[in-house]
């Protein structure tokens, strides 16, 4: 069974109504905590431009990282359908390319295919998957082999992980023209516009050069971010036993808008950040039973154990040669 990106799955009755009762609540009505959000991060990533001199270039630039690495969690949620009904209006809020790398009608379609649970984890049909199709794996060099071992620790996450999808997404975008798919140029050539917009405007108002904005701040915002998405889908049978639930600390659960509470949101992906945690506390013992135990006691956890060791294996355990069935059984943590 496969649900769409608004679809809520296998919420018993008791659940249901606890769901109804908060979506009658006046928050998610008026959605006022991501209103503010949005305030506080476009705010807060000007201001922090306008006063780059006076805090100087290391604390301007840690806090530019968290900025781009927030915008990120905002966009996901205003790609959810927050805070206001109209996709054309939450878009005005997270078209800027602030984080630089992706356009976010490419961000929009990418992850709302990756919400289709029964693909999570699988080649070529999870848009997120960092897992390798065992045919694609035969056909690589040793030292693409090697980089893939890498990205699967911690470390690797951090220093390569942005790259291999920066790469891979831009290598798309020249391929699909090539194969006569003309739908997303016009996308990139107004993403690229306003990028080089952006670019040239903090440089001439504030003094931050384009490269270093580009290496030095959307970089490392990317990888803040891919701290989150580290082990967040595991390939096992029950699809749903594949998400994560992560009870990380308050800084990574704010920066990550709750999207740690993994499972969670692929259940509710149209309920709000802010209401997450909630419907998690009021049902933590079944979500867990229903996560098959897949359940992680924050990020630290994860850096302890694999910062250079990988996590698992790349190519995907149980996905047979035709790259489309996943075995019967269930893996554990």
């Amino acid at each position: 069974m496969s649900a769409g990106p608004h679809r809520a799955e296998y919420l018993d009755d008791a659940h249901r109504h606890e769901v109804a009762a908060e979506r009658a609540r006046p928050l998610w009505v008026a959605e006022w905590p991501t209103w503010l959000l949005i305030a506080v991060i476009h705010g807060g990533w000007l201001a922090t431009l306008a006063f780059w001199q006076a805090l100087g270039a290391p604390l301007a630039t840690v806090l530019m990282i968290w900025w781009c690495a927030w915008y990120l969690s905002l966009q996901h949620e205003l790609i959810h359908g927050h805070p206001t009904r109209w996709p054309a209006v939450n878009r005005l809020f997270g078209q800027a390319p602030l984080a630089v790398w992706y356009p976010y009608r490419l961000y929009r379609d990418s992850h709302l295919a990756h919400h289709v649970d029964a693909h999570l984890t699988v080649p070529a049909l999870d848009t997120e998957s960092y897992y390798v199709a065992p045919a694609a794996w035969a056909g690589m060099s040793a030292p693409l082999r090697r980089l893939h071992w890498f990205n699967k620790t911690f470390a690797g996450r951090l220093l390569v992980g942005p790259a291999i999808s920066i790469v891979t997404m831009l290598a798309e975008a020249v391929r699909q023209p090539l194969r006569g798919d003309w739908r997303y140029v016009p996308m990139w050539l107004g993403h690229l516009g306003m990028l080089a917009t952006m670019l040239w405007w903090v440089d001439s108002r504030f003094g931050v050069a384009p490269l270093y904005y580009l290496l030095a701040i959307a970089y490392p915002a990317q990888s803040l971010a891919m701290v989150r998405s580290y082990y967040e889908h595991r390939p096992v049978a029950q699809h749903k036993q594949r998400i994560v639930l992560n009870e990380a600390g308050p800084v990574l659960r704010l920066l990550f808008l709750n999207n740690n509470l993994h499972l969670v949101h692929h259940d509710l992906p149209s309920l709000p950040w802010y209401l997450l945690p909630r419907v998690y506390r009021a049902r933590r013992a079944a979500y867990n039973a229903r996560s098959g135990g897949f359940h992680l006691q924050g990020y630290g956890a994860l850096l302890r154990e694999y910062a250079l060791r990988p996590v698992d294996a790349p190519v995907h355990p149980h996905l047979m040669e035709d790259g489309h069935d996943v075995a019967s059984h269930t893996a554990h943590v």
